[in-house]
Formats: C-alpha cells, structure tokens, sequence
C-alpha cells in the first residue's frame, strides 16, 4: 500500500492508536530538553484525550493503551528533565510540574472515567499545559538558537493536534465548560498558522519538506473530522474519526520534530 493511500485510510482504527516514541534513557542536549518538554505539553492533552475517549466508549481498549502508554512516558522524562535542568529555576519549573502531575495522575487512574471527575481532567490538563509550556519556552530561551526555536514549534504543533481533540470529545460527553466553546477553534487557527510558519522555515531539508507534506495531508483529514458537529448524523462515527486522524498526526508532527532536532 502506498504511504498516500494509507493516509487516506487514516479513518480506520489501526495499531497508530497506541502510538508512542520511544524516549531515550536521559536527555542529551538542551535542544533534546526542548523536544521532551513539549511532549509533556502534548501528553497533558493527550491524557485527558483518552480519558473522554474511554468515558464515550470510544475504541475503549485502544484508548486506555494510549492512557497507560502517556502516563508512564509523562513518568519517566519529567525524571530525566529534572536531572537535565540547566538553571535552578527551571529546575524549580519542573518541581512544580512534579506536583501538579501527582494530583492530575490521581485523577487519570483507580476508578473509571466519569463526567464528574471528566470536567477537572480538563481543568487540570489546562493547568498541567500552561505549567509545560513555560518550562519549554524557557528552555528554548536558555538555548538561544535557530533550532530550539523550530524544534518548540513544530512539538508544539503535536500538542495542538491533541488539545483539538480533546476540545472535541469534551462537547461530544457534554462536559465542555461554557468559556471554553471558542478554544477549539482558536486552537485550530493556531495550528494552521504553524504549519505554515514550518513550511516558511528556512533550511527545511527534502525529508522535512516531505513530512511536513503529509502533515497537510493529514491535517484535511483531521480538519474534516473536528468540524462534524455533535448534531451530525454518526456521531460515534465522528468522534472515532476524531479518536483516528489526531493520532495518525500526532505521529507525523512528532516525526517532524524529530527531524528538526537531529538538523541543529
């Protein structure tokens, strides 16, 4: 099957679900801190993603592997970040995250998702999201150079494929808080202006060039899902799609990343 025609199939269920990049055993450089920490971000979406996703019913054995596969990958590189810390104050930003985690951690597992526990799983992955962010900004501060900057945006892209999906399982359990109604678009004007930004980047490789292709492809398919309406006809249908093309981009914004940092 060609690469094309298997994006195309990225509505069907498949083994990309579970998705999750092996970390390395310890941070190497700060760039590769960069890299890390936005996963966090990502993963703080990520998790709550799959939380709703098991509270709708919605590929529940695929979903609770992603929800087991996050944790423990949240786990271990907010272990490696804090032993890599550059500053003492970063440091401190990773402490604080550490205390956060338990709390949002607690949450996630011990008893099955309901949409009780569901509305502060959104509070607390926003809260958990806006705590990674700084850590990240601030190391791509410390960095100062061209490649902490692209490795930060394109990971920060991989979180917004999760926070969009997110948003959307949230109104489809009917647990979206009212202030929050206007964030998945947003978020989605956001993550368009990334991709160009990325596509503008320059010194993009053939193979980046290449990736970033796919993640246009992908994203139409991502794109087309997020915007069925809870109203639509097939709303199981809509919210599996959802469950599907956000993982498959996720996967591909995740290569992306990668590619950057192995570029500095």
């Amino acid at each position: 099957m060609k690469r094309r025609t298997f994006l195309t199939a990225g509505l069907i269920l498949s083994s990309h679900l579970a998705w999750m990049p092996i970390a390395r055993a310890q941070v190497s450089n700060v760039v590769d801190a960069i890299n890390k920490s936005g996963r966090q971000r990502m993963l703080s979406q990520r998790l709550a993603k799959s939380y709703l996703q098991i509270g709708l019913g919605i590929d529940v054995d695929h979903s609770r592997k992603i929800l087991d596969a996050s944790l423990a990958a949240f786990d271990r590189q907010l272990v490696e970040l804090r032993a890599f810390a550059p500053t003492a104050e970063i440091k401190t930003e990773f402490t604080e995250i550490e205390k956060t985690w338990l709390a949002y951690k607690q949450l996630l597992v011990g008893k099955l998702p309901n949409k009780t526990d569901g509305k502060t799983v959104l509070a607390m992955s926003e809260e958990l999201l806006k705590m990674s962010d700084t850590a990240t900004n601030k190391l791509e501060k410390y960095a100062g150079n061209p490649a902490g900057q692209l490795v930060n945006l394109s990971g920060r892209q991989r979180m917004l494929s999760q926070r969009m999906a997110k948003f959307y399982q949230a109104a489809q359990w009917d647990i979206m808080p009212p202030e929050s109604n206007g964030k998945l678009e947003a978020t989605r004007k956001e993550f368009i202006a990334g991709l160009s930004t990325l596509n503008a980047a320059p010194g993009n490789s053939a193979k980046i060039k290449e990736e970033l292709a796919m993640a246009q492809q992908q994203w139409v398919f991502f794109e087309s899902a997020i915007k069925q309406t809870e109203e639509s006809k097939g709303r199981r249908t809509a919210a599996m799609n959802v469950a599907t093309t956000s993982e498959r981009l996720l996967e591909i914004m995740d290569k992306i990343t990668g590619l950057y940092q192995q570029a500095q």
